[in-house]
């Protein structure tokens, strides 16, 4: 069986951002078995799980994304939107934009300490749409 529904999820400013409570808020009861699909439809921001205690990690995430790809790069041609667009859409690439979870007695079986994190590259990103499907 196949449950599909779409969501947003708060506007938040660039960074990386744990939003595991606020997409399981969002989501009916979990089956007792299967997949988690979740996709951000967007070009500049992604999806990904990483640590959930430490808010450092999620800023040096931030120090290392912004190293591998820096605003104002004047290599760069697509600047319509301003100087955060390329370099959001080259960080969606190197995060992704999609994760499986899989879902063991009603949880999403996530280790101790992982989250899930939307990765918003943009200054001002705005609500972000997710699918979520899940698979049982």
């Amino acid at each position: 069986m196949i449950q599909q529904m779409e969501f947003k999820l708060r506007p938040r400013g660039k960074g990386f951002h744990l939003v595991t409570d606020e997409i399981l808020e969002r989501l009916p009861r979990l089956p007792q078995e299967g997949l988690l699909h979740l996709m951000v439809k967007h070009t500049s921001c992604g999806l990904t799980i990483n640590e959930n205690y430490d808010p450092d990690v999620r800023h040096d995430l931030g120090v290392v994304f912004d190293r591998l790809v820096p605003e104002g790069n004047s290599a760069f041609r697509h600047t319509l939107e301003g100087r955060d667009d390329m370099p959001a859409h080259a960080k969606s690439v190197l995060s992704g934009v999609s994760l499986i979870v899989p879902i063991t007695n009603f949880r999403l079986n996530l280790g101790t300490w992982q989250g899930i994190y939307l990765c918003e590259y943009r200054n001002d990103g705005g609500p972000r749409e997710i699918v979520a499907t899940i698979m049982y």
